[in-house]
């Protein structure tokens, strides 16, 4: 028999009583049942029931036995009585009546518990990592983590996709975050950069005549960390493809995502006929360029119901400028005084002075519309507004005034906010879209100076003509999101593969040629050689992981993850360099006056 054991916790069936075995793994939890102990043994795989009976020769030792020490048993497979059968543990029909003991380890007393799964402080949890991975709930995030990315990798071979690996160690790129950078010691002075994402590299792949690359990539990036983004470092699945337009992209990767989480959704359903919604629309009915559709509100300019009305500030409002614009947010079942209020004590907390609301009640069989807004704009109006966006008694719309590119945030919030409080979320379902034609530039305020408004390697909608005769804010790139419940998950695009095009694109933000050749060389240079058409995507896996596990923190599907201040608890890292290293790296510290 193998020293350690002949099967694992999950093994053993019905089929195997009578048989002698020998399990290995961690005490989860002792009983004593007068005099007779029972232990849940616990490894990788499962749990099974250990008996050990006050005759036992090493029952003793099974009375010294405590939570998470290691254990080899050597027992006889026996049924459970009926009315001990445990449902729930695919071992239940059986347990493990103890015939020797041995202790391979034993635990010191433990700062967080394994079994029970309570609640504990984060920095706890995360200096004690190799403990929290034990819990069941996050030890199966980390294997449905697993099972994710293989079943990824098999269905990208299956379109066609070759996987290949790029270099971390590489130069800097703007990604829109900061590098992390790496000194070299052969070459004092300069560095390396960790990849924020494989860009260039895999677009040099398909200058290189390789038809569809993907990869499992690690990406680097140095930015505040926040539920939803991990700091650090994160996966995404990278891939690109030649000879292809926006649509081809699209319509490739939309059932390998789709069918992907049909396989993990777990009864939850999944969205297939995906809406392609342009960004100039998605903001203006959701207030977000990643809406969560399974919230049905979708907003509606109002604007022409208040101009001229006795309602004067959104009047007012709307006369001090043309832009400015009145949007609705109507809620189905928030027609009540209670609700409303809660909406503007919610606006209060938000920063505004409040939010404007009308709600319509039943009275002798008619609609009545309550509230101030209707009895300043009139019964006309009133009506009029209530037929545009579609609601009845019982029902509610909120509003939102003024220069939409300020206030759509705030509306989108509100939204989102407002379909919480009237329970219209569907909490068992997979929501998903694309969100297409991103604005290709934005204007940066601070430096006041024209910036790339998503990826700065992405073909602009009309090309190069399109950059030497249009206004630059009203160019829209051949750029495009997948969003899924409110989270972007994807992010690509089709690229610039002209020479003349990048140069001008980049030229419009202040680069000029000769920085463009500096710092792009590389791809700059592989333009030149017959560039294919290309383009692609990069999904994030660790947040497609996040919402098939069901969880609102990336930190509960990592195996290491850092906290919120960037650090790694467990392994103390970032930590204090040698002299001698720095010595090495021709580097001195000038560190900042606490």
């Amino acid at each position: 028999m193998h020293r350690y054991r002949s099967h694992t916790c999950v093994d053993l069936r019905a089929s195997n009583v009578g048989e002698t075995t020998r399990l290995s793994g961690w005490v989860h939890r002792v009983r004593d049942h007068g005099g007779v102990l029972f232990i849940d043994l616990r490894d990788h795989y499962g749990i099974t029931q250990i008996v050990v009976d006050p005759d036992s020769k090493d029952f003793a030792t099974a009375e010294q036995l405590r939570s998470e020490w290691v254990i080899r048993i050597d027992g006889e497979v026996k049924a459970r009585s009926a009315d001990t059968v445990n449902e729930v543990l695919p071992t239940g029909d059986v347990e493990v009546y103890a015939r020797e003991i041995e202790v391979l380890s034993k635990a010191a007393e433990l700062p967080l518990p394994v079994f029970g799964e309570l609640d504990y402080p984060e920095d706890v949890r995360l200096k004690y990592r190799f403990l929290d991975l034990r819990r069941d709930t996050l030890h199966n995030n980390i294997m449905k983590r697993m099972a994710i990315i293989a079943d990824m990798r098999d269905r990208m071979t299956k379109a066609g996709f070759f996987e290949f690996s790029t270099p971390i160690l590489t130069a800097s790129s703007p990604e829109g975050a900061r590098d992390f950078l790496v000194p070299s010691r052969i070459h004092p002075g300069q560095f390396y950069a960790l990849p924020q994402a494989p860009q260039q590299y895999k677009q040099l792949i398909m200058m290189s005549g390789f038809d569809r690359y993907f990869q499992i990539a690690p990406c680097f990036r140095d930015e505040d960390p926040r539920a939803d983004r991990l700091p650090g470092e994160f996966y995404q699945l990278d891939l690109e493809m030649s000879f292809v337009e926006q649509d081809d992209v699209l319509n490739t990767m939309e059932p390998v995502i789709g069918d992907l989480f049909e396989t993990f959704a777990e009864g939850k359903r999944v969205r297939r006929d995906w809406p392609r919604i342009p960004y100039k629309e998605a903001i203006r009915k959701y207030g977000t360029d990643k809406p969560d559709l399974r919230n049905p509100i979708e907003m509606q300019d109002v604007s022409q119901h208040f101009r001229g009305s006795g309602f004067k500030v959104f009047a007012g409002i709307l006369d001090a400028d043309p832009k400015h614009q009145v949007w609705a947010i109507p809620v189905k079942g928030a027609g009540s005084r209670k609700h409303c209020d809660r909406m503007n004590a919610w606006a209060q907390q938000q920063g505004q002075p409040g939010m404007g609301y009308i709600f319509w009640r039943e009275l002798d069989g008619k609609f009545d519309a309550a509230g101030p807004i209707a009895k300043n704009i009139g019964e006309e109006r009133t009506e009029a507004l209530r037929e545009q966006v579609g609601l009845d008694i019982g029902d509610a719309v909120f509003f939102a005034a003024g220069d939409p590119a300020k206030f759509a945030s705030f509306a989108g919030d509100a939204r989102t906010r407002a379909g919480e409080e009237a329970g219209l979320i569907d909490e068992d379902a997979f929501e998903f879209c694309w969100i297409v034609d991103f604005p290709f530039y934005e204007w940066d305020e601070e430096n006041k100076k024209v910036e790339f408004g998503h990826n700065p390697f992405s073909m602009p909608k009309g090309g190069l003509e399109a950059l030497e005769s249009e206004d630059p804010l009203t160019i829209d790139a051949m750029q495009y999101d997948m969003v899924c419940n409110g989270y972007e998950i994807a992010s690509g695009g089709i690229r610039n593969h002209v020479p003349e095009t990048m140069v001008k694109a980049f030229e419009i933000t202040g680069l000029d040629q000769t920085t463009v050749e500096e710092r792009f060389g590389g791809l700059y240079r592989a333009f030149q050689y017959g560039a294919p058409p290309h383009g692609g995507m990069a999904a994030g896996v660790d947040r497609i992981v996040m919402l098939l596990c069901g969880t609102k923190n990336l930190r509960e599907i990592t195996m290491f993850p850092m906290n919120q201040q960037a650090k790694d608890l467990l392994m103390g890292a970032p930590g204090e360099a040698e002299p001698s290293q720095l010595k090495e790296l021709h580097l001195r510290l000038n560190l900042p006056r606490e």
